[in-house]
């Protein structure tokens, strides 16, 4: 059977906004924030995932809460270096001995420099072996789409910092594009709202919650016109004050990367293949990826290009989930890629 059969094979949806872990044999066993906590005196790492994720925009001058991944791609190496040990490590527990092959996902759209920069923090981490996957592949597989046959399928999968549109057949990727928009901006798009319109200083953590709690990317299917109060710092005064934000003001707030991601989906469908837009229209399209959750996305999207849109069950979680496919049919998928 090989060393490998010693080790642990692990799956890495390496997130933006969190890190997802998927171990053969167990499934999904960790979902934290990509987010580290750093005392700037002595460089020493603080926590690591949910408990430093709880320090965002609440430390004192001398511990800094850090995202080491911005946009889809490695922002500070070392930092993302310390994440992913300490991520692999969790995951490994009494196995930690036999270091572990590891499939993780990049974006369709990166660079071949920052693709060896993934493969090298996650190879410094401890991984024995690192396999490359692109998102879209990786999120259709964890949707349970067939994509080993002569058929097209299409995937939107909104992360946190990217969003990666792709049509997929024979187990390959024919066509795609990759944005650097995803959660992330939506949450800065509402905060930017916020302060235009009322003057008012709120955290990029609130906005993630008036988007989950209230946001809609689509006004006319609402039932009812949610209301949430934004609790922040008046920028005159600079006072603690508090306004009431809406859904309708939420959609105004999130047009902009709304409207961009749309965009590439029709970018993507104009250059698919006929035969494989034909596939398409019968079985529409598949929304992955936490930004997926946002309401009335998929019925925008829906309205917009005239094609079914269906929401893919637990979309967060489809990423990691198909790199836990990949790792058991590595040869049959021709688009992960071998460490070297």
């Amino acid at each position: 059977m090989g060393l490998f059969s010693f080790g642990t094979d692990i799956g890495i949806d390496l997130g933006t906004a969190s890190i997802l872990i998927y171990v053969k044999g167990k499934g999904i066993i960790l979902n934290e924030p990509s987010v580290v906590a750093l005392d700037k005196r002595e460089g020493r790492v603080i926590a690591i995932g949910e408990e430093a994720r709880s320090m965002l925009g609440r430390t004192p001058d001398n511990i800094i809460a850090v995202r080491p991944l911005r946009e889809g791609v490695i922002a500070d190496y070392d930092i993302t270096e310390k994440m992913l040990r300490h991520f692999i490590s969790k995951a490994c527990g009494n196995n930690w001995l036999f270091r572990p092959r590891v499939m993780i996902c990049i974006p369709s759209g990166v660079t071949d420099v920052e693709e060896r920069a993934v493969r090298q923090a996650t190879m410094q981490a401890g991984a024995r072996q690192a396999f490359l996957m692109e998102e879209p592949l990786a999120a259709a597989l964890g949707a349970g789409l067939d994509i080993s046959q002569a058929s097209g399928s299409m995937v939107v999968d909104i992360g946190g910092g990217t969003t990666d549109i792709a049509v997929l057949s024979l187990g390959g990727i024919v066509c795609s594009k990759s944005v650097r928009i995803g959660g992330d901006k939506f949450d800065e798009s509402i905060v930017r709202y916020i302060r235009r319109t009322y003057n008012l200083l709120i955290g990029e953590r609130f906005a993630e919650n008036l988007k989950i709690s209230v946001g809609t990317a689509y006004p006319r299917g609402l039932k009812e016109n949610k209301i949430m109060e934004v609790c922040g710092r008046d920028m005159v005064t600079g006072l603690p004050k508090s306004v009431a934000f809406s859904s309708l003001e939420s959609y105004d707030a999130l047009q902009e990367p709304i409207d961009a991601i749309v965009a590439l989906v029709r970018e993507i469908l104009e250059i698919t293949p006929p035969e494989l837009a034909s596939d398409i229209i019968e079985k529409g399209i598949v929304m992955t990826g936490g930004g997926a959750l946002l309401n009335g996305l998929d019925t925008l999207i829906s309205f917009e290009v005239g094609l079914p849109v269906h929401i893919a069950d637990d979309p967060i979680s489809c990423v990691a989930r198909g790199t836990g496919k990949a790792l058991s049919q590595i040869n049959a998928l021709s688009t992960p890629k071998r460490s070297k």
